[in-house]
């Protein structure tokens, strides 16, 4: 008889391996707690699931749903100084700037100075190889030489034609001689005195020339036209300068006890400015020292006008049809003003940060311009106060120098007073919640 066959397959328990090497069946209790801590497992990452999906909505309604709150800004009205100022640059340059040249041709064969001493009026400052100069000089005094002695010879004559006239004038009363004979006495008379006149010229001439050699040989030696100090070297001994066109600088000299500042005021600001005005400024080594100075002068116009090409020139007869370009560039006018420098502080071409007051007051009452509203004609604006109750009440004040940071206030307020400056908003407000992105947000 066949065995009967059937589908279920009868598994053999598992076993574990056995540290003495023969394997043992699993536990049956260990099989059966496998499921329940799965459970637990699902269980606990649902629940931490909504705890975020929790905090999520708690964030994202205080994001967008946080009603709008405002914190008032203050500021105290205190006494203090106001000014209005116009704000510029310039430069500084000593009060007097002399480059010193030489007026003739020649080798320096001799420099007297450094570069940064102190020299006099009238110090020598160079010397130029003067042989062409001496020689030039002897040779115009041998001239004059000449012609005076060509004018004692005609003197001789004259005297001596004088001599014969004398003679023929009696010899002509008892008619000795012919009247041909006097007249030709007179006639030698006039020539040698016209020739002597003639000579009278030439010798001014000559000393005219006498005195041209003699500057030619002095311009040889350069001297110090005023007193001050030597800035630059611009040639050094044993050049050869050449004076036929322009006469070559030697060096530069500056009295630098004195400086004036050139400063740029726009077309803008100088509406405003006034000669007399008081100005102030700073340099950028030391921004905390003011120097203090009166506006000298204001120059009548820009120094672009010296390369405008439509200004008319003596020798033409129309202006010139091309202009400069100078409308698509920035104007400004140049403001003078001096400023003692005895310990030569300031240097050549320093730049100068220089304030042109327009108007100030010191010791006044002042608050920030940020707190003032529309201000009328009459100087009268509103401003927010904060009364003792800490509530805000409005309040009209009189406004005076006022240069868009901190006014002046003649009236309308105390001081400690604590004026509205702005209000800052803390959240982010809003009024619909924002779509979350995703699928449908796209």
């Amino acid at each position: 008889m066949k065995p009967i066959q059937t589908s279920e397959t009868i598994e053999a328990p598992r076993t574990r391996p056995d540290p003495g090497g023969e394997e043992k069946p699993a536990s049956p209790e260990r099989k059966s707690r496998r499921p329940r801590r799965s459970l637990k497992w699902r269980i606990g990452l649902v629940l931490a699931a909504i705890a975020v999906a929790a905090g999520a909505g708690y964030a994202v309604k205080t994001a967008y749903f946080t009603p709008k709150t405002a914190a008032i800004m203050t500021a105290p009205a205190r006494v203090g100084d106001v000014e209005v100022t116009v704000l510029t640059t310039g430069t500084l340059k000593p009060v007097k700037l002399v480059a010193v040249g030489a007026q003739v041709s020649g080798r320096i064969i001799s420099l007297k100075v450094d570069l940064g001493d102190q020299v006099k009026s009238g110090d020598l400052i160079a010397e130029i190889d003067s042989v062409t100069q001496q020689n030039a000089l002897r040779t115009a005094r041998a001239a004059l030489a000449n012609v005076k002695a060509q004018k004692v010879e005609k003197e001789a004559t004259l005297k001596k034609a004088e001599l014969a006239l004398a003679r023929q004038q009696r010899m002509i009363k008892q008619n000795a001689i012919a009247r041909a004979d006097l007249e030709s006495a007179e006639a030698d008379v006039s020539t040698t005195r016209a020739q002597i006149d003639q000579l009278d010229a030439q010798i001014s001439e000559a000393e005219v020339a006498v005195e041209t050699a003699e500057a030619n040989l002095g311009y040889t030696r350069i001297t110090a036209p005023i007193d001050g100090t030597v800035l630059a070297v611009v040639n050094q001994e044993g050049r050869t300068v050449n004076a036929a066109q322009t006469a070559p600088t030697i060096v530069i000299l500056g009295q630098l006890d004195t400086m004036t500042i050139r400063a740029e005021i726009s077309e803008a600001d100088i509406v405003n400015v006034r000669q007399g005005q008081p100005v102030y400024f700073t340099i950028l080594g030391d921004p905390e020292t003011r120097y203090q100075a009166t506006l000298d002068s204001i120059e009548p116009a820009p120094e672009s006008i010296t390369s405008d090409s439509s200004v008319t020139t003596s020798t033409s007869s129309s202006s010139s049809s091309s202009s400069s370009s100078s409308s698509s560039s920035a104007i400004y006018y140049m403001g003078v003003f001096s400023v003692p420098n005895p310990d030569g502080r300031l240097r050549t071409y320093m730049t100068a940060q220089v304030h042109v007051v327009l108007g100030e007051a010191k010791g006044v009452l002042t608050m920030p311009s940020a707190a003032l509203g529309q201000v009328g004609r009459d100087g009268g604006a509103m401003v927010q106060v904060i009364g003792e109750d800490g509530a805000v009440e409005q309040r009209r004040v009189e406004v005076g120098i006022n240069n868009k940071i901190t006014a002046e206030i003649r009236s309308g307020l105390t001081a400690g007073e604590r004026v509205v400056t702005g209000q800052s908003t803390a959240g982010v407000p809003t009024t619909q919640p924002r779509r979350p992105r995703g699928a449908m947000g796209l």
